[in-house]
């Protein structure tokens, strides 16, 4: 299908996206999400990932954490005082995500063992603690005289994700270890820095969102007000790295005082933690004028800036961007930090606005750019995700730098966050994923009972019980790739009004089943043309999912297959291929390729891999 001029892969048109904006007089922040806490995943997509987020991906992080790295044993020294520091200055940081995604796992799946380890964890953390509050192992081994003088050292990065662990696990186990160790750690940088004070940018956003998070758990607002005085301090020139080399302020989004940005630039994944604790800030301070930059920026990232898959960032050389409609295949960056990241951002933009254009988003970087990011066993990881590879591109056990699997560690265990929202006057359902879900709304319990098979088919029932009345609509979205759907209450169909990409149900009662049932055929998606790249080029989705073809699919020569006007497509699911798939088969003249979701690549045979075909007309 050809797409409106506007989008540059197959983004705002392919999603069904409107134009429409946050506006500057809408209350902020009209939805709420759902707590993954409560959502009970029971889905043939989702539940065996969670299993092998359980069985694989945390028992990795934490082998290579305390066994193959030094990681952990940096913060046994800092305790003592002495020895080496050793890999990156910011390994702090992978240690407390992989902590954060223990405490999301024990939250739905309790276990005694792993929450051992983690208060074996914890005991290191609060001994490396220094007397006035400040934990960093890479200064306390290297130099403490050193500290808070390079804002490019990660020193607010490395707490940002502690602050988010010990959020974590403090709503997990009611334990407040860590949450006081975190809570040291921000009031010595409060000490340091705020109005009056020094100046400080931080190279590497993220204690913004953390310390948002820090004032909803304790109840104090200095921690918000700290977070939106960093955020202040952009633009203005403060910025600096000591005498350790020059600050390039559009790297590190120091150009502008925020609320005057207009396009996303430097690196990709500060952008996302960035705008995140913008939109944070924004929803609690009431602050209209971030919410005009986000609406702006989102723009820029989504209409010229993001590729099919909803990965973002083009240039390997910044791990960020270069210019509009610059969307390289084979040398894509698009790191599966800055997909989940897309997905941060965009739920909250979505919680705003309740338009499903952000979900629509969130959901192509979630089944896509992020889930790229991890092998079907769970043990393996991508860094980079490239929409073409002439075969030498392959996940890893571990990576010096190991920002994304402890990612994608603190990530899957959480996705129930991302179903259902809750406001004033509607049940919001946002993603179609199998779960059972209880909750408390107006002083009443209501349940939902979610049964899917999506990705693959576009068949949800939903059926829902309340102990009392429930007066608020339900409001399913309707996904942007979706031309054609029905919906039923009880077996009969109803027409919904739309609102946003929402079919709105108003009349409905407890143990109501509502159906919807959506079209899911493939579809041939044409780039904007001035992505110079894909000209002449078709990329395969259907559903959520974008396609890729595989050398051990279709032999050597799979990079110079080609589809016509002529070509048709079969899906059909395979149980025994990839854990269980979808296949699309291409077929022209007799003449057939083998497409597989892009999620799945590379874990079979190595070889080639290509999402963008040859299309000749």
């Amino acid at each position: 299908m050809k797409l409106n001029t506007l989008v540059s892969v197959a983004c705002l048109a392919l999603c069904g996206c409107s134009t429409q904006q946050v506006s500057e007089e809408t209350p902020l922040k009209m939805i709420d999400q759902v707590d993954f806490s409560h959502v009970h995943v029971q889905d043939n997509f989702w539940s065996p990932r969670l299993s092998k987020h359980i069985s694989a991906t945390l028992p990795v992080c934490i082998d290579q954490i305390e066994n193959q790295t030094g990681r952990i044993r940096n913060f046994e020294n800092a305790a003592k005082g002495e020895g080496e520091h050793s890999g990156i200055f910011f390994d702090d940081s992978d240690v407390y995500k992989a902590m954060e995604g223990i405490a999301y796992s024990l939250i739905n799946n309790p276990n005694p063992e792993l929450e051992k380890k983690a208060d074996e964890w914890i005991d290191k953390f609060a001994a490396a603690q220094q007397p006035d509050g400040y934990i960093n192992t890479f200064y306390t081994l290297t130099g403490l005289d050193k500290r808070w003088k390079n804002m490019d050292k990660h020193e607010m990065y490395c707490a940002g994700h502690m602050i988010e662990a010990g959020v974590a696990y403090y709503q997990a186990t009611g334990k407040r270890k860590l949450l006081d160790v975190c809570i040291r750690m921000a009031d010595h940088m409060m000490d340091q820095f705020g109005p009056d004070k020094r100046h400080w940018v931080p190279g590497h956003e993220e204690i913004e969102l953390a310390l948002v998070k820090l004032s909803q758990i304790t109840k104090e607002p200095k921690y918000l007000d700290f977070a939106n005085w960093l955020l202040e301090e952009r633009g203005h020139g403060y910025g600096t790295k000591g005498d350790e080399g020059e600050w390039d302020p559009q790297y590190y989004q120091d150009e502008m005082p925020v609320r005057d940005m207009e396009s996303i630039g430097g690196h990709a994944v500060r952008c996302m933690y960035l705008y995140c604790g913008m939109a944070d800030v924004a929803a609690l301070k009431q602050d209209s004028g971030y919410i005009a930059a986000l609406n702006r920026l989102w723009d820029d990232v989504v209409l010229r800036n993001m590729y099919v898959t909803g990965g973002i960032g083009s240039s390997r050389h910044n791990e960020g961007f270069t210019e509009d409609y610059d969307l390289p295949n084979l040398d894509a960056y698009c790191e599966t930090c800055a997909s989940v990241g897309m997905v941060y951002w965009n739920q909250r933009m979505n919680q705003f606005t309740g338009d499903s254009k952000y979900v629509d988003v969130l959901e192509r970087s979630m089944y896509n750019g992020a889930l790229a990011g991890i092998s079907l066993d769970g043990d393996r990881f991508f860094y980079v995700n490239p929409l073409e590879s002439k075969g030498d591109h392959h996940r890893q056990e571990w990576y010096g730098c190991a920002c994304c699997p402890s990612q994608l560690s603190r990530f899957l265990p959480s996705i129930g966050n991302y179903i259902y929202g809750t406001s004033n006057d509607a049940i919001w359902v946002n993603l179609y994923i199998g779960n059972k879900t209880d909750i408390e709304i107006d002083q009443t319990n209501v349940t939902l009972q979610q049964e899917t098979s999506y990705p693959w088919e576009g068949q949800v029932k939903l059926t829902v019980n309340t102990s009392a009345p429930v007066k608020k609509d339900i409001r399913l979205r309707i996904p942007g790739w979706c031309k054609k759907y029905v919906l039923s209450v009880n077996g009969k169909s109803v027409e919904a009004p739309m609102e946003k990409g929402y079919a709105v149900i108003k009349d409905w009662k407890s143990g109501d089943r509502i159906e919807l049932n959506m079209d899911m055929p493939v579809e041939k998606v044409e780039a904007d043309p001035r992505v110079k790249q894909n000209i002449g080029k078709r990329a395969i989705q259907r559903g959520p999912l974008v396609y890729c073809m595989e050398e051990v699919d279709n032999g050597k020569e799979c990079d110079q297959l080609s589809i016509t006007p002529q070509t048709t497509f079969e899906s059909t699911f395979d149980s025994s291929l990839l854990n269980g798939v979808e296949v699309i088969k291409a077929t022209t003249d007799g003449q057939s390729i083998t497409f597989i979701p892009y999620y799945a690549w590379d874990n079979r045979t190595a070889g080639k891999m290509k999402v963008w075909v040859d299309y000749k007309e």
